[in-house]
């Protein structure tokens, strides 16, 4: 059986661009037109126009990312229209309730410039190359946005996408998966003094969350007192940070994006150290969080679970030193 194929062509007008598709979207071209979409948010476009006048067909996958990037674009004020759909995508649109989310009004206002294009699309040979765009160029635009616990929840599966992305293909991508990320969040969320930081352009390119710990910060027994003893052995600190979880997009100001994530957030909670605890195997994170200035200090046994973990600290220089 010969593997679907996903042509795609973008065409910028102004801050509209008119995306067009060829082929078909499945299991095997669905990641491609995520990547495709993500990079016009990041491009700052306000308008996407989508054609699908030659698509053949498209499954319940491609459609959750046409939903998830009209989601993340009207948090930015921006929109995603889809044009022309062929009958399965039309069938599909009205089973599923999602047609007034995503298909565009007939007879709606399109500009000029663009509805010439959409009006010519169908003449475009299918087995024209796809374009592809240039990498994210992220400049002094990153904002960072501090959560709380309750906003978090709504952003859960966004921060999941990303923490996928950033390992995919990567050695780190065993000891990472989406689950394991939404339960930690949902457990650190519970902890006294959570704190959730958004890095932002016009998407999620970052974010990092954690919780302190020490005498004055939750008096709890169990797993933050064995750790506190720990840390305090180690580094003379009883208070101090758990950074639960650093994740940054994966593109050349990754470094930069997570080292002020993890340094404000040490800022916001009143706190000089940071924790981080890592599964041994994991080479990959330790690598990371070796990058960003972090110390290696060892495994460190008693902890409850199945194995002793790596435990990494990182001293900011200039914050508070209380608790020590």
């Amino acid at each position: 059986m010969a593997l679907s194929r996903l042509d795609i062509h973008r065409r910028n007008r102004g801050e509209r661009t008119l995306v067009t598709l060829a082929g078909d979207i499945g299991p095997a071209t669905t990641p491609l037109l995520r990547a495709a979409l993500e990079q016009c948010l990041l491009d700052g476009v306000t308008v996407i126009d989508i054609d699908l006048t030659t698509v053949g067909s498209c499954d319940a996958r491609g459609l959750d990312v046409f939903l998830s990037a009209s989601r993340r674009a009207g948090r930015v004020h921006a929109s995603l229209l889809l044009h022309h759909p062929c009958a399965q995508i039309t069938q599909l649109l009205a089973v599923t309730g999602t047609a007034p989310l995503l298909l565009a009004a007939p007879g709606g206002p399109v500009p000029a410039a663009v509805l010439g294009d959409l009006t010519r699309t169908g003449t475009r040979a299918p087995e024209e190359p796809p374009r592809r765009s240039e990498q994210p160029v992220l400049k002094d635009g990153i904002r960072l946005r501090r959560l709380t616990r309750w906003q978090a929840e709504d952003v859960r599966e966004d921060i999941a996408d990303l923490a996928a992305e950033s390992v995919a293909g990567t050695a780190g991508e065993a000891c990472h998966n989406r689950g394991d990320l939404l339960r930690c969040l949902a457990v650190s969320a519970h902890h006294p003094g959570f704190a959730l930081l958004l890095a932002e352009t016009t998407v999620l390119v970052g974010c990092a969350f954690g919780f302190p710990v020490g005498p004055d910060s939750s008096g709890r027994r169990g797993f933050d007192a064995t750790l506190q003893e720990s840390i305090q052995r180690l580094t003379s600190h009883a208070r101090f940070v758990v950074l639960t979880q650093v994740v940054a997009h994966p593109h050349a100001q990754h470094r930069d994006i997570a080292r002020r994530l993890q340094q404000r957030l040490l800022t916001v909670l009143h706190s000089s150290l940071g924790v981080a605890l890592l599964h041994p195997a994991d080479r990959a994170g330790q690598a990371a969080f070796s990058n960003w200035g972090w110390q290696n200090m060892g495994e460190v046994v008693g902890l409850p679970g199945p194995v002793a973990p790596c435990v990494l600290i990182l001293l900011v220089e200039g914050l508070s030193p209380e608790g020590r």
